[in-house]
């Protein structure tokens, strides 16, 4: 008879809000319910769908696609500004929810996030009733719905919540992963994005079961380091703790210009504004960084990074501004026309606990 004792299966839980930028529009905006909500810019101009409505999405509209392919699909969609202070406010509001069951939580943006509650603050002990319990609340209290996935670790709880939006708690428990994980169409596995799956698809892996007849070997020789992951995962393995401090590693903005343009005057200007708003959030959480990024994406969508690091640590609009300059002149576009600018601060100097910081990397179109 052995004396190990069975390792304790944790108790994780993510929770995922249901078109959360639009569903607080509509919450907000009687007269924004039930009708098409786009969350972007205006349908003319070169921004791209922050979210999109339910109403939205039934014609086919996404994040992360143009506004004015948002417009071709539905014309007669609302299209709002991004308000992310209201976000901001809310996703708060949120969060203060969730701490009254548990201190571990990981935010992974203003709309998401983990919660270990394998010893959850009120005793409850089951992770469905507790997710339950936070989904009502943030109906009752926000009046807005959320969606959540419960298992016994990380990647399984993030697909699972995915599985039955809007308003869904969907429950993967240990006996169940197996099956689950080989059956999952390859684009549902987190972390395998569009480039991904269509490599895997075109070497005939479609399903989690098509990735598991592959080795370690082959994954890595294939995939990089992200092989070790694919092949852990799939097998519904995944140690990573829940981290209820994570360390935010950047601080950025980016925004789409008007028109493509090599005019120096108006991606100067550009950049100034980017500048003041990543030294305003940089403010915010007191914050400053060694390491500026700029960020190029060009009419053809080729996309180029410039960075330079700093003794000592910057925060401050003009300071930000002036690199930001240096490294747009040191790329030397030429005539190459630019749609895109975007500047990130890294190597944070400061390490003061950042209690409110929404996201990992803070960094929004606007």
């Amino acid at each position: 008879m052995s004396d190990q004792t069975p390792p304790v299966l944790r108790k994780i839980i993510h929770i995922d809000m249901d078109a959360f930028y639009a569903s607080v529009e509509q919450r907000d905006f009687p007269e924004y319910r039930g009708k098409p909500i786009v969350v972007g810019g205006k349908p003319d101009s070169r921004g791209v769908v922050a979210t999109a409505s339910y109403e939205a999405r039934q014609y086919g509209i996404k994040s992360a696609m143009s506004c004015s392919k948002a417009y071709q699909l539905c014309p007669t969609a609302i299209f709002v500004y991004p308000r992310f202070d209201a976000y901001s406010a809310v996703s708060r509001a949120i969060r203060e929810i969730f701490s009254r069951y548990t201190d571990i939580i990981e935010p992974l943006s203003l709309d998401e996030a983990y919660l270990d509650v394998t010893e959850d603050k009120l005793g409850i002990g089951s992770a469905i009733d507790i997710a339950k319990s936070i989904k009502d609340a943030i109906k009752k209290e926000l009046n807005l719905t959320a969606s959540a996935g419960v298992s016994v670790n990380k990647f399984v709880a993030k697909v699972a919540s995915d599985m039955n939006k809007p308003d869904g708690l969907t429950f993967i428990g240990p006996s169940k992963i197996k099956s689950f994980m080989e059956k999952l169409p390859i684009e549902k596995f987190f972390g395998v994005g569009k480039v991904t799956a269509a490599r895997m698809k075109a070497m005939q892996i479609n399903t989690g079961a098509d990735l598991k007849k592959l080795t370690e070997s082959q994954l890595v020789a294939q995939f990089g380091k992200s092989g070790k992951f694919y092949y852990k995962i799939v097998r519904g393995i995944d140690d990573r703790p829940v981290r209820s401090n994570r360390e935010t590693k950047s601080v950025g903005a980016e925004d789409t210009l008007a028109e493509d343009t090599n005019e120096d005057a108006v991606m100067h200007d550009l950049l100034r504004q980017i500048s003041e708003t990543v030294a305003k959030r940089l403010q915010k959480y007191q914050l400053k960084g060694k390491t500026v990024t700029l960020k190029i994406k060009f009419e053809d969508f080729k996309l180029i990074t410039r960075s330079r690091s700093f003794s000592m640590p910057i925060n401050e609009a003009e300071n930000i501004y002036a690199e930001a300059i240096k490294l747009l002149n040191e790329a030397n576009i030429g005539f190459a026309k630019v749609r895109l600018l975007g500047i990130t601060l890294s190597r944070f100097y400061d390490d003061a606990p950042l209690e409110n910081v929404e996201r990992n990397q803070l960094e929004f179109d606007f």
